[in-house]
């Protein structure tokens, strides 16, 4: 009996969890999730800071200030960004700052320069500033001790901009899982190269590679291997270094030139299934050399493509400590039936179209039976069938994989 998809995504997960924590620098943060809760290690801002550029001021002087009856105080300096200011404020006096500059004691106002004349021994006011204005309060964005990033967020620019602004020059993150794609099969050259009589150039390597780089994985993606056992298993030892996951494509068929069974039974434990899915048949999960794990999917490229999205995907965004691993569905008529696998889970490329208020419509992409890669390049969804139907009828509702916006 062939082993379900559910179960086989259930094996997939279980041998790929989150990768342990890494301490790493705040530039090598970006892309990651977070590992641990980061608290502010003293109140942001930490002191009274003008919020732009103008003139800090006793609120009190400027009261009432307008263009029809304007106030005029003493500068009594400059102040930059990140200087101080000894002196304490006397009656009808100022500072000129700077935007990110402290404020010098009694200031409790700050007059923007587009409200005055700009003066540089004394400056005329037409604007008044309530006490708090242009102001950024002490601890205004954090308090000190204060949870400011949770674990499990994605580390992206913004989050960056704050972990600096808190003086952190490092982190614990769940690292990008290292992922070597090595295409098997003896027919496969590489595009750009010679096909030669018999050849076909090599779609799932590259396309393999994109699938990991875009949930945020660092591929490394093997020129294609022949069926030759020795170079085969030369190779597989040589990406074990460098590889949190080893992924394979092809040389999984019974015939006699196909190495890949033969290949890891000598190298560690790798397990292979006739899993109840269409398109597909055999794929293998297990572990080589030291405890890498190893992930082999079908050559065929749409096949591969379609394995990636069910099984490799999700547990690759576990790998990087994602807690949100799945694509979002949604629920669609199909627009035309055909004849499914019998007691297999069907996917099929479809093309998406419609509104949750208006309901969606999917239009098979080619023959349903046979996913080709010109179908997996126009389709923007996946219309899963269930095991136990075998005739899909026009206007029927299925779930919807939803690849792209």
């Amino acid at each position: 009996m062939a082993k379900s998809v559910s179960a086989h995504l259930k094996a997939v997960l279980e041998l790929l969890g989150p990768l342990p924590p890494l301490d790493v620098m705040l530039t090598d943060a970006s892309g990651c999730i977070l590992a641990e809760d980061v608290s502010a290690g003293g109140d942001l801002p930490p002191t009274d800071l003008a919020a732009y550029d103008g003139y800090a001021v006793r609120s009190r002087d400027v009261d009432g200030a307008s263009a029809s009856s304007p106030v005029t105080v003493r500068v009594l300096g400059d102040l930059l960004a990140g200087a101080t200011h000894t002196e304490r404020l006397v009656a009808h006096s100022g500072v000129r700052v700077a935007s990110g500059a402290h404020l010098p004691a009694e200031a409790d106002a700050v007059v923007p320069i587009t409200g005055t004349d700009e003066g540089a021994a004394s400056v005329t006011v037409y604007a008044d500033a309530p006490a708090g204005a242009g102001i950024r309060r002490t601890g205004e964005d954090l308090r000190s001790g204060e949870l400011a990033l949770a674990s499990g967020r994605r580390v992206g620019d913004r989050q960056i901009a704050l972990l600096g602004a808190l003086g952190r020059a490092r982190v614990a993150v769940h690292p990008r899982p290292r992922v070597v794609v090595l295409p098997v099969g003896d027919e496969l050259r590489s595009p750009g190269l010679p096909s030669g009589s018999g050849g076909v150039y090599d779609a799932n390597g590259h396309a393999l590679a994109t699938g990991v780089q875009d949930v945020g994985g660092r591929p490394f993606r093997a020129a294609p291997v022949g069926d030759d056992h020795g170079v085969l298993r030369e190779t597989l030892e040589d990406q074990l270094v460098r590889a949190d996951l080893i992924l394979t494509t092809g040389g999984l068929s019974d015939g006699a030139h196909d190495t890949v069974k033969e290949v890891l039974a000598l190298l560690g434990e790798v397990r292979f299934d006739n899993v109840a899915i269409h398109p597909g048949r055999q794929f293998g999960i297990g572990t080589i050399g030291e405890g890498t794990p190893i992930v082999c999917l079908p050559g065929d490229p749409a096949t591969a493509q379609i394995a990636f999205e069910v099984f490799v995907r999700p547990a690759l965004l576990a790998m990087a400590g994602h807690s949100e691993l799945y694509r979002p569905t949604v629920t669609a008529a199909v627009a035309r039936g055909w004849t499914s696998a019998d007691e297999r889970r069907q996917f099929v490329p479809v093309t998406l179209t419609g509104s949750p208020d208006a309901g969606y419509r999917a239009s098979p992409l080619g023959p349903p039976e046979r996913p080709s890669l010109n179908a997996m390049s126009r389709a923007n969804a996946l219309a899963v069938v269930p095991e136990n139907i075998t005739e899909v009828a026009a206007g029927d509702t299925f779930a919807c994989l939803v690849l792209e916006s």
